[in-house]
């Protein structure tokens, strides 16, 4: 058990309050994993963690909800609650405060994350989590329509983590998934690539990919091609076989990635100019989408005698002093016409033979 979690739970109880670590850094901890899900739960309302912890506590508050932050790492404490009221199948908006364990426990989503830990490291399984874990299943808490329905990211969360855990769907979950999948329309594209982002990049993700088609999310989660979807790498090379650019959010070097992986599609990656022109990374995605031997394309890659100007042992400098010139915009057609030599192995990147292919050419013009 991580020793400042520990520390964290005996100041709460020593200050006579209950408080547990629960979720994800139990549930890892039982199976053998790594965890940094650092989520607790107490009878504490955020008021009185506020007069414990004073200035270690971030100035935010949400749904009985507050954080801690202990040398850069950052614990969420969450006072035991109800969870009265919805607003659009997604967050709480009335709470209403209680004393016990198990009632905060029962409205959380899946068994598997149900599991506590005391300050002394004693697991408390309330509600039947270490027996679903055992047996590799995702199960809800309570009533599957009810809890999909409060929260539709719960969704995508079953499925990333039967994706990432290669655990099954509670056949329950998995009729309430398809009954109200069509409440994924109204999660926002952020939430929803957050989580389909950590599907696609694991290495389990075809297992993922999988579950979606059987469920029937496709089509609402608006993922097409999915059918041909060809397991990458890298997490880029997925998106952009979806062709979904233009309904989820991607920075520009995403955006540049994906437009250059589809454009590289439709021609020769083997070729020198392509392989120039769109570099090893993209090269390397769209071979494993093409099935062409990475290996293959790492070599040719390797074998190209510039991959960017900057590697063009002959500078403008020289060149005017080779031709006897100010700098102007011819330098630029020469280049021009140095790199694509150099590109196409015409040339080798020599200096000598750089300046000596230029006073041939250009020394008359």
């Amino acid at each position: 058990m991580d020793e400042t979690a520990r520390k964290i739970l005996k100041t709460i109880e020593q200050n006579g309050y209950e408080a547990y670590l629960v979720g994800g850094y139990p549930r890892d901890l039982y199976m053998g994993r790594t965890s940094i899900d650092y989520d607790i739960c107490t009878s504490a309302t955020p008021k009185e963690l506020k007069t414990i912890f004073g200035d270690s506590m971030l100035p935010t508050e949400q749904y009985g909800s507050v954080t801690l932050l202990v040398q850069e790492t950052r614990f969420e404490i969450t006072t035991f609650r109800k969870d009265i009221k919805y607003i659009n199948n997604r967050k709480p908006i009335e709470i209403e405060y209680i004393d016990s364990l198990v009632d905060d426990l029962k409205r959380r989503d899946f068994t598997m994350n149900t599991m506590c830990i005391d300050k002394s490291g004693n697991t408390i399984d309330l509600l039947g989590g270490k027996k679903d874990i055992d047996n590799k299943i995702i199960k809800t808490v309570g009533d599957a329509d009810l809890k999909i329905y409060e929260d539709s990211l719960r969704i995508l969360r079953a499925i990333r983590f039967a994706t990432i855990l290669n655990f099954k769907l509670d056949d329950d979950l998995k009729r309430a998934i398809i009954k109200h999948k069509d409440l994924l329309k109204s999660l926002s594209y952020y939430r929803k690539k957050e989580e389909l982002d950590k599907i696609f990049s694991s290495t389990n993700s075809m297992y993922g990919i999988k579950l979606i088609k059987e469920l029937n999310l496709s089509e609402v989660l608006e993922l097409k091609n999915i059918e041909k979807l060809v397991p990458t790498t890298y997490l880029i090379g997925m998106w952009a076989q979806l062709d979904c650019m233009d309904k989820y959010t991607f920075n520009n070097i995403e955006k540049d990635s994906i437009v250059k992986i589809n454009e590289l599609m439709d021609k020769d990656i083997l070729d020198y100019n392509n392989l120039y022109k769109y570099g090893l990374y993209i090269s390397t995605i769209v071979s494993e989408i093409k099935g062409i031997d990475k290996k293959l394309v790492n070599e040719k890659y390797n074998s190209l005698y510039i991959c960017n100007k900057t590697d063009i042992k002959i500078d403008a400098e020289e060149i005017c002093e080779i031709l006897n010139k100010k700098p102007g915009k011819y330098l630029k057609e020469i280049y021009s016409d140095i790199e694509y030599k150099l590109v196409n192995k015409i040339i080798e990147n020599d200096k000598e033979k750089l300046k000596e292919y230029i006073q041939n050419k250009y020394i008359l013009v």
